[in-house]
């Protein structure tokens, strides 16, 4: 198993706050400049079972323009995240964030993979479930 260093482990950690910063402000476009496109997506279907899917740059956009509106400054949003390294250029972060919606705290569960690039770490597939309503189901072959 790959033992990453502590200076591999805080450049996950930058790359997260930078992250976080941009979607506090609602910079959807330069969240899409963190990013390997396509990207791919692994959910489920409500009532159903997983559904996954490949969205383009312009898709991303208007799709986290839609869930973020203009950005989560406000929602009081804490994530712990748990950086799984299967290489050193590849690595899936798993993360329980909890938010405050309108007076209601609520958690998430969810997991990217982030990927080396020449420019930096970049997410290229976000897992988590219920975001398929109206997908089709995933099939195998």
């Amino acid at each position: 198993m790959y033992k990453p260093s502590d200076e591999e482990l805080k450049s996950v950690e930058d790359w997260f706050a930078q992250y976080d910063a941009l979607a506090e402000r609602g910079e959807i476009e330069k969240l899409a400049g963190l990013a390997v496109f396509p990207m791919n997506l692994a959910t489920d279907v409500p009532g159903g079972f997983a559904a996954v899917r490949q969205w383009t740059r312009e898709e991303y956009v208007e799709a986290m323009r839609e869930a973020m509106g203009g950005g989560t400054a406000g929602l009081g949003m804490e994530s712990v995240r748990t950086p799984h390294f299967l290489s050193p250029n590849l690595v899936f972060v798993e993360t329980v964030a909890t938010m405050t919606v309108e007076g209601r705290r609520e958690s998430m569960h969810y997991g990217d993979l982030l990927v080396r690039t020449p420019e930096g770490w970049a997410f290229q597939t976000m897992a988590q479930g219920g975001w398929g309503h109206g997908w089709p189901q995933a099939t195998r072959g």
